[in-house]
């Protein structure tokens, strides 16, 4: 995987450094303190080279050993019961040290005696002083009933713990810890930073009464989705507002104030994303020339900004909206004067304009986004479906296909599997005629195939945020209606695996867990309004199915590279071979036709 380092600020380095200064001044004031007092009333044979070199031998074994054990290296936090173990295990190391030390400079049993003593007097003044830091640390903490929201914690293992601590030394004050909660009835006595454990999940809604907590936080980063569902729910039943941990994968050391974020669908999705080796994806994007038809759109707009982090020598964004590209060049620069020449301003519709853009840019690799994707819209104009997604995707691979591009990847989508719609039937002919175009060429085309795709523009959770903001009610098609979802990320990285890993002609299929009942999104959202929601049932629309398909009933699949991907094989279609091909009136029943014809003989490669 791609890793950043991060460099520790100089404040950072200075403090660790501060710390290591103050346990080596612990050991020189302690034996400094028995040299004197043992020479004095002993007459214990010390001089300044005996006592210089023992008390180096122990600073030199002391640094290193506690740079081995990470003492100085900010992984525990100051003054916890963690870092005083690492800090007993290198005084222990350090007086083994100083006694090798004072044996060899001839002290005797005198100055075994001294070292043994000092030991335990070092690592009282070390935690004296950090016992003092810790309090000074905690002065500023608000603790009246106006200091922050309150919060009951679910989890009191290492998540909680973590959070806990920050809670208490931030200077914010936004969350206010009054409770704990955990199912493992070992815990129920458990005191973590003043703060008690006051009973399991079941005794929330109790605990919130009790406390006048008006906020939850699930502590657990490693917590399954249905958890998280459970959990939200009874927090949203008992007025409380849910917050989450970021997942063990996302986050970057301690838990940390700002880690803190309300429970997004995203975590509610059943199972937690897929992860993508991120490093081949690195090795085929960096230096390469880079084109993203469909730029402006949800899913194309976050490919350019994960594309753009991979250093491609140049990202050429193609869209038929200027006010799209203007927003993803804003979103990509933080400027829009629509003066960058990777901005590319055609129609995919338009053969002449597309293959001159191509040969100007002479892309390597190419992700095809844009095309129509609204079922019911195209269902009355599927006209518009042929030109778009059909010639269109044409366009773009012959303009592939002539300016010797490299890897192509189109996207899909999960209603071409057994489409039974003008947008999967349409969808389903573009992942044939990138197969044609790949087994004609022997090139690396491929195409991928999408669920419901969190956050992007008309997906279900869009329409249900604007129902709410509107005061409902929320629509839903059927009680049992079910759908795939996938977050955008992953939709994106799945995107640029397949340029790297897929054979040519397949699609690649993401696993996305269980399909997810659509009113149980609605309920859950509808549970977040302050004021009551309903939901209608409108009733299938034409084209629409009760339960997608991720692959269909002929297909067989393989997972080669990712046991989460499959590979599938299509059969391919050369539409140049195809007789009786519809003009721009296209009907439902031409694109059902045209997708269902048998496999067709690849052309020669030119």
């Amino acid at each position: 995987m791609v890793r950043e380092v991060v460099q520790p600020k100089p404040v950072a380095r200075l403090r660790r450094l501060g710390q290591a200064f103050v346990d080596v001044c612990c050991w020189g004031a302690s034996l400094g303190f028995l040299f004197f007092v043992l020479r004095h009333n002993t007459g214990a044979p010390f001089t300044a080279i005996d006592r210089t070199i023992v008390t180096a031998v122990i600073v030199a074994t002391h640094v290193p050993v506690a740079l081995l054990t990470g003492l100085y290296q900010g992984r525990f936090w100051y003054g916890s019961s963690r870092e005083s173990i690492r800090l007993y295990a290198t005084e222990l190391c350090a007086t083994a040290a100083g006694v090798v030390a004072a044996l060899a400079v001839g002290t005797g049993r005198v100055g075994v005696v001294t070292v043994a003593l000092a030991a335990p007097g070092s690592v009282c003044l070390a935690n004296i002083v950090r016992i003092s830091v810790w309090i000074s640390r905690r002065r500023h903490i608000p603790s009246g009933p106006n200091s922050g929201r309150r919060l009951i914690v679910f989890g009191a293992g290492d998540g909680g713990e973590m959070v806990l601590r920050s809670l208490r030394g931030s200077k914010a004050g936004q969350f206010l810890p009054v409770a704990l909660i955990d199912d493992d009835a070992r815990k129920r006595r458990l005191e973590i930073e003043h703060v008690r454990v006051m009973g399991d999940r079941f005794c929330i809604r109790e605990v919130a009464q009790r406390t006048n907590a008006d906020a939850l936080l699930i502590a657990i980063p490693s917590a399954a989705s249905a958890t998280l569902r459970q959990l939200t729910e009874i927090g949203q039943a008992a007025g409380l507002e849910v917050f989450v941990l970021p997942r063990v994968d996302e986050l970057l050391g301690a838990v940390a104030y700002g880690d803190i974020r309300p429970v997004g669908e995203s975590d509610l999705l059943g199972r937690h994303p897929v992860e993508i080796d991120m490093a081949v994806i690195a090795s085929l994007i960096s230096g390469r020339r880079v084109l993203v038809t469909g730029a402006g759109g949800s899913i194309g707009s976050e490919l350019c900004r994960q594309i753009q982090a991979f250093a491609p020598s140049s990202l050429h964004m193609l869209d038929c909206d200027d006010s799209s590209l203007h927003g993803v060049e804003l979103s990509l620069q933080g400027r829009a004067l629509l003066d960058d020449e990777g901005l590319v301003l055609a129609d995919i519709r338009d053969r002449t304009a597309i293959l001159a853009a191509f040969e100007r840019v002479r892309p390597e690799i190419v992700f095809h986004a844009a095309a129509l994707k609204h079922l019911t819209l195209l269902e009355r104009f599927p006209g518009e479906a042929w030109k778009t997604n059909v010639l269109g995707t044409q366009h773009v691979l012959d303009a592939a296909l002539a300016t010797d591009v490299l890897h192509f990847v189109n996207i899909s989508t999960d209603k071409a599997a057994d489409p039974s719609s003008v947008l999967g039937w349409s969808k389903r002919i573009t992942e044939r005629q990138t197969a044609h175009a790949a087994a004609s060429s022997g090139r690396h085309f491929v195409s991928v195939r999408f669920g419901n795709v969190l956050g992007s523009r008309g997906s279900v959770l869009e329409i249900f945020e604007a129902q709410l903001r509107a005061g409902g009610p929320l629509t839903v098609t059927d009680e049992d209606v079910t759908r795939f979802f996938m977050t955008v990320s992953e939709a994106v990285r799945l995107t640029m695996n397949a340029a790297a890993v897929g054979s040519a002609g397949e699609v690649l299929v993401l696993d996305m867990g269980a399909p997810v009942r659509i009113v149980d999104v609605a309920r859950r959202l509808a549970a977040t309004s302050p004021r009551p929601i309903s939901i209608e049932f409108t009733g299938l629309r034409s084209g629409e199915k009760m339960h997608e398909a991720l692959l269909g009933k002929d297909e067989d699949e393989a997972r080669p590279a990712h046991p989460k991907i499959s590979h599938v094989a299509v059969p391919i279609l050369d539409l140049r071979a195809v007789g009786g091909l519809p003009t721009e009136h296209a009907t439902a029943a031409d694109l059902a036709r045209i997708a269902g014809l048998p496999a067709s003989a690849p052309m020669p490669s030119a």
